[in-house]
């Protein structure tokens, strides 16, 4: 034993004057146990989807028979996608009274239960239809949400509620969803207030870009998913330009937005994707503008967008659920769809 301490006592002086003669001329000392700095870890990839107009009325009331299946196979490219985002264009209420317009959509409760199961995580109420049957109908399709365990964005007990992001995080990367309106349907009347419920609406162009800076403070990524655009047109108004590039200004890492009836094109402003118009999805009317649909999938490396990529649909004629198609098909719509960036203005790639 005595010898054994006796070696050891002569290796560690032997490792300690091997440390003082490794010192630099700093002094500083490289201890012999100390291992290699460890490579950085890569940030995390965290995919997005995103498709546009969804409700249930007619054709597709049928499908809430069965909530598991109501979208049919698109749920498999929606829930794949760590994040999935939908437009709820309908009041989620069997109450209320009608608003003097034209066209009218609700749906029952179940319609979250079919919402979640399709693998959507976060729903969008900003639009021309959420207040249908008034406030009465908005408060429930809030409630209802709220049962369900739906998030919802867009809409709200009142403008703070409205203008709020829901804000998740997904391997260690915060995003941030917030929702408006810019179409211009009662918004009048349909606008939050402080004092009263209603919708988030772009039209207030302060209160939007403030919205975007609050959440950019949170979160590492902010998607604003706009309802806007002038029905059955492919290409972006100014107005609609304008607004994404307020929003981009604000702090947005992803501007997409619905209501056009028709696909819109997408691209960079700046460091900012947007996605005009994402068309119809889950929906009633057979050839409303087009039946051509699809998915926009958005991959992160953290904060980063990395790539994007636009996976073509139909809506099926018979049941108003959007069918992924492959082949010549898909070669069709995906390349209708990226000719649609010529009147947009966007680019092919981020800016600096």
């Amino acid at each position: 034993m005595r010898c054994g301490s006796v070696v050891a006592a002569v290796t560690i002086a032997v490792l300690v004057a091997a440390c003082d003669s490794s010192a630099g001329a700093s002094g500083s000392r490289l201890s012999p146990y100390s291992a290699s700095p460890s490579a950085p870890t890569a940030p995390a990839v965290v995919t997005l989807a995103f498709a546009g107009d969804v409700h249930f009325t007619e054709r597709t009331l049928r499908l809430l028979r069965d909530p598991a299946t109501a979208f049919g196979p698109v749920a498999t490219i929606l829930g794949r996608a760590d994040l999935a985002m939908v437009n709820l264009e309908s009041a989620v209420t069997t109450r209320g009274t009608p608003e003097p317009k034209r066209f009218h959509f609700r749906a029952p409760a179940t319609a979250y239960a079919a919402i979640k199961a399709a693998g959507v995580d976060v729903v969008s109420l900003a639009n021309n239809h959420a207040l249908d049957y008034g406030r009465v109908g908005l408060t429930d399709s809030l409630a209802s949400a709220s049962a369900a365990g739906m998030p919802v964005v867009g809409a709200g007990r009142d403008a703070a509620e409205a203008y709020r992001a829901w804000i998740t995080t997904v391997k260690g990367v915060r995003v941030a969803f917030l929702g408006m309106s810019q179409v211009a349907e009662l918004s009048g009347s349909w606008a939050a207030r402080s004092d009263r419920s209603g919708i988030a609406y772009a039209f207030d162009g302060a209160r939007a870009a403030a919205a975007v800076r609050a959440a950019r403070r949170g979160a590492d990524v902010v998607v604003v998913y706009l309802h806007w655009g002038r029905e059955y047109n492919e290409c972006p108004t100014e107005q609609m330009k304008a607004f994404a590039k307020r929003m981009a200004d604000a702090g947005a890492s992803i501007v997409v937005g619905t209501h056009a009836h028709v696909l819109l094109g997408d691209g960079w402003l700046g460091r900012t994707f947007v996605a005009y118009g994402l068309s119809n999805f889950l929906w009633w009317y057979n050839d409303a503008g087009t039946n051509d649909t699809g998915v926009l999938e958005i991959t992160l490396q953290g904060s980063a967008i990395v790539k994007t990529q636009f996976v073509p649909a139909y809506i099926d004629r018979k049941t108003g659920q959007p069918i992924p198609v492959s082949g010549t098909e898909a070669d069709r719509i995906r390349q209708d769809y990226a000719n649609l960036r010529r009147c947009t203005g966007l680019s092919s790639s981020p800016g600096r």
